[in-house]
């Protein structure tokens, strides 16, 4: 049966193609209420070689309309090409197939940048594509890191990347957005989404460096952002409770750096700066590190500059106990990196590497 509907040439559009992909209506889309229908004109045997559920997909019958609930959409041939009815949003679907194609273009330039990953990370879940997920993934990681040499970089990299401008709508000034550009909310949401593990200890870190209240009206600007892959902005009753173990842990971790590992700090039984000097030394840090800090300091960059001020400061501490506090301040750091799947209720950052990354 041939179509008394227009399909849209989308992109990707093969003239050779023998299958037109036909996605669900956009809600927001001024065409949705026409008759026209977007649709992507692809090679069946290039979406069966990548997925055995597009293989399985299209060795079934297919349905004679577009809509079963509406028999004015009849559809089934277009061009002497099947369509197949996909219930996926247009953005989403015209990504994934090109990226079949072409390889995909995984960046972090722009908040745009996440959704184009989301999109092809939720659909290659949703079809078993394994390499477009592994590499989605991989992307993910680098920015949302399982290991805290990754988590340094991230930091360095968002104290000198310029602000973002952007607004959810044309008559709204822009504002700001620091980088990565998006809320670690909407990571989560989308993380958990689409079981992907391995980052949302990373996540939940940052996403416990906003106060409850913030997250509970979610009203910052990168909640605001406008697009079709945009995750949920609700913070779930099961996250609200590991935020909250994860607010509390980095609170604690930073009290246990300030009384016990830098107050409570010995001289090196080597020291050579004589009459405890060094020890002094670290006990007048400790009540300096006590004055500054807030509620919203991270612990990992907070004993980081800890550790700087130390080496730095020749004449307060001698050469060996300011490495002997390096080593320590620095164990200190990798333990805490260490827990954090642990307060997720996720297994060891080595296990979810091996799962979701080898």
């Amino acid at each position: 049966m041939r179509t008394s509907w227009i399909i849209t040439r989308g992109d990707p559009w093969f003239e050779d193609g023998n299958i037109i992909l036909v996605p669900q209506e956009d809600p927001e889309s001024s065409e949705s209420a026409s008759e026209a229908r977007l649709g992507f004109r692809v090679h069946r045997g290039v979406l069966a070689r990548h997925s055995e559920v597009f293989q399985d997909m299209f060795e079934l019958p297919q349905p004679d309309t577009l809509d079963d609930n509406d028999n004015d959409n009849e559809v089934s041939w277009y061009e002497g090409c099947q369509v197949i009815s996909m219930y996926d949003i247009p953005i989403e679907l015209s990504n994934l197939v090109k990226a079949l194609y072409d390889g995909p273009t995984f960046q972090n330039r722009s908040v745009d940048d996440f959704f184009y990953l989301a999109g092809i990370l939720r659909l290659a879940t949703k079809y078993l594509i394994t390499h477009l997920r592994s590499q989605a993934i991989k992307h993910l990681t680098q920015t949302w890191s399982y290991n805290l040499k990754g988590h340094d970089n991230m930091l360095e990299l968002a104290l000198r990347t310029p602000l973002l401008s952007y607004s959810p709508d044309p008559t709204i000034p822009p504002t700001k957005l620091s980088y990565p550009f998006i809320h670690p909310l909407h990571v989560l949401n989308f993380a958990i989404s689409t079981n992907v593990r391995i980052i949302i200890p990373s996540a939940l870190y940052f996403l416990s460096l906003y106060p409850l209240e913030d997250l509970l009206r979610a009203d910052h600007p990168k909640l605001q952002v406008k697009h079709p892959s945009k995750p949920s902005s609700a913070l779930q009753p099961t996250d609200l409770v590991r935020y909250t173990l994860m607010f509390q842990r980095r609170l604690d971790a930073i009290l246990e750096f300030i009384n016990t590992v830098v107050g409570e700090h010995e001289s090196s039984p080597s020291c050579t700066s004589g009459t405890g000097k060094c020890k002094r030394n670290f006990q007048r840090l400790a009540t300096r590190l006590s004055t500054s800090w807030v509620v919203r300091t991270g612990p990992f960059n907070f004993i980081a500059q800890a550790i700087s001020q130390v080496n730095q400061d020749t004449d307060g501490f001698c050469t060996l106990c300011r490495e002997e506090f390096a080593r320590e301040a620095g164990a200190y750091r990798e333990k805490i990196w260490a827990e954090l799947p642990a307060i997720c209720g996720l297994p060891s950052w080595d296990a979810m590497k091996k799962e979701e990354l080898s």
